[in-house]
């Protein structure tokens, strides 16, 4: 406590009958908020702790202003309270909402970026997200320019997880720290990836084949094994033929059924199973398990796998073993 603040209110308090007032502002910061349930206090610009103090008073979130002014003044400088947001919680005492505002411990919002969206999807959660103020254009092919790199294709570029922020916060600044998040990420385990011989010369590729993986399960126990069936068509030079992809090429005009003729479509420059190697981009925003699983992709002779239909897959080494499956598991035919 700042001493000359601490004097002065002893002054103060002698001249009033001081130990009746010190006692008052003692049991005020241990007493618990007027709220039943929670909710915020908004504090805006050029608004003084007189007045935050005489609002609170009014609507019977604390018994008195005055005693809440002096209790704030005798923990810090109420000049640095902050704008903004702050919460208040029916279990919060008078003291730590002081100290809140003087710490300027504004009300957090979380926005999660979900592993496995396209930039699409991104756009339109952070669009519709009430505490988000929208700066970025709707376009996602404009989207890389706004943030300042131009020439870089937007999918996969972004780190899923959740991100916390004070209501105001921009569409741009979360969509920076996903991208810086997802940069580091990318950087650290391209440069911790055990095994060097992969079909992989750059952590884009790296970023790219994540993605697959990505949009490929669900089952966290299957990445690795995923990982491992695309690296192995890799270096036999196999065509990945992964649906996701030829999904993606096709965009928005996609209406969920994959036919022939999309699958023999050359003009789609994502159709893996036309084009070999891996899609010009990212697919996907891959998280930071399926970046490990491309990069350490699992050992074992599997070429193929066809799913099962609860979530999970079955694999296989050969396309004898394959089209069984595809048999059992997509035709619902026994053996």
């Amino acid at each position: 406590m700042n001493l000359n603040r601490l004097l002065g209110f002893l002054l103060l308090a002698a001249s009033l009958g001081g130990g009746w007032i010190w006692m008052g502002l003692d049991g005020l910061a241990d007493q618990t908020l007027g709220v039943e349930e929670e909710t915020v206090m908004e504090v805006s610009s050029g608004t003084s702790l007189k007045e935050i103090a005489a609002g609170l008073e009014e609507k019977g979130v604390i018994d008195s202003a005055w005693q809440f002014e002096w209790l704030v003044r005798l923990h810090g400088d109420s000049r640095t309270i902050a704008v903004g947001e702050y919460p208040l919680r029916p279990e919060m005492t008078v003291g730590e909402l002081a100290d809140r505002l003087l710490k300027g411990e504004l009300k957090q919002y979380a926005w999660t970026l979900v592993e496995g969206w396209n930039i699409h999807q991104v756009l339109a959660s952070l669009h519709d997200h009430p505490a988000v103020e929208h700066t970025l254009p709707e376009d996602p092919n404009a989207l890389m320019d706004s943030l300042g790199e131009p020439s870089t294709h937007p999918e996969g570029r972004f780190l899923p997880d959740t991100y916390f922020f004070t209501r105001g916060t921009t569409d741009r600044e979360l969509l920076r720290r996903a991208r810086q998040a997802m940069r580091q990420a990318l950087a650290e385990v391209w440069e911790g990836r055990p095994r060097k011989e992969l079909p992989l010369d750059s952590p884009e590729e790296a970023l790219i084949l994540a993605s697959i993986v990505e949009k490929e399960t669900a089952v966290p126990e299957e990445r690795r094994r995923i990982a491992g069936v695309f690296t192995r068509r890799l270096q036999q030079d196999m065509r990945l033929q992964t649906d996701p992809t030829v999904i993606y090429g096709i965009g928005a005009g996609f209406d969920g059924d994959l036919t022939r003729d999309h699958l023999g479509a050359s003009g789609n420059e994502y159709n893996t199973y036309r084009h070999g190697g891996l899609p010009p981009t990212p697919i996907a925003m891959p998280g930071r398990a399926s970046l490990e699983a491309a990069v350490d992709p699992g050992e074992g002779e599997a070429l193929y796998f066809v799913s099962k239909g609860d979530g999970s897959h079955h694999f296989s080494a050969t396309l004898e073993e394959h089209n069984r499956a595809v048999r059992r598991f997509q035709l619902g035919e026994e053996d």
